[in-house]
């Protein structure tokens, strides 16, 4: 039998478990140029199929590249390296107009009204 978490416990889960899915910033700068680059794309969701398309690269490749990635974090699995990705985000990307980069979601960027 399990046991249930009480109702009105607030606690973090990342405190209550101990894993936090986010990475430290000195495992981020262990990755290439290119295995950022893939890193980045990885968060989009897509497969390798697109990715390979995205990149202009063999499919195999991006396959090494997210190998190399997820060893590289110390993560398990892809999914875990994909979520990384999402949440590191904001501070990998350089777009300038990136929606992510600012801390927005594009549905809630709006420009100031004049009075």
């Amino acid at each position: 039998m399990t046991k249930r978490s009480d109702a009105g416990d607030t606690a973090c889960p990342y405190r209550r478990t101990g894993h936090s899915p986010e990475p430290r910033v000195w495992l981020l700068e262990s990755l290439t140029a290119r295995e950022r680059e893939v890193f980045l794309l990885l968060g989009t969701g897509q497969g390798n199929r697109e990715l390979a398309r995205e990149l202009g690269i063999a499919e195999r490749t991006v396959k090494a590249h997210i190998a190399n990635i997820v060893a590289k974090l110390g993560q398990q699995t892809r999914t875990q390296a994909a979520i990384v990705s999402a949440l590191a985000h904001g501070s990998l990307c350089t777009d300038p107009m990136c929606s992510r980069r600012l801390g927005q979601i594009p549905s809630q960027r709006r420009t100031p009204s004049v009075a």
